[in-house]
């Protein structure tokens, strides 16, 4: 039930490229450069996100990547 909720407020965030836990921009994340040429951005409020240059668009970290 809560996430028929949450996942939409939650893709929008990102579409706003905010973080989905604190609403902080993701510009203001560290990041570190990858071998896959994406970044890793890790919010301020521990969350880890990969950015990709080529389309340009932020997505939540698997448990993998980090």
């Amino acid at each position: 039930m809560f996430k028929n909720i949450i996942a939409p407020v939650q893709a929008w965030l990102l579409s706003q490229e905010r973080c989905v836990g604190c609403g902080t921009p993701l510009e203001k994340g560290k990041r570190t450069k990858r071998k896959d040429k994406t970044e890793k951005v890790v919010c301020q409020c521990g969350r880890i996100f990969i950015y990709d240059p080529k389309t340009k668009k932020y997505r939540r970290a698997l448990f993998k990547e980090v």
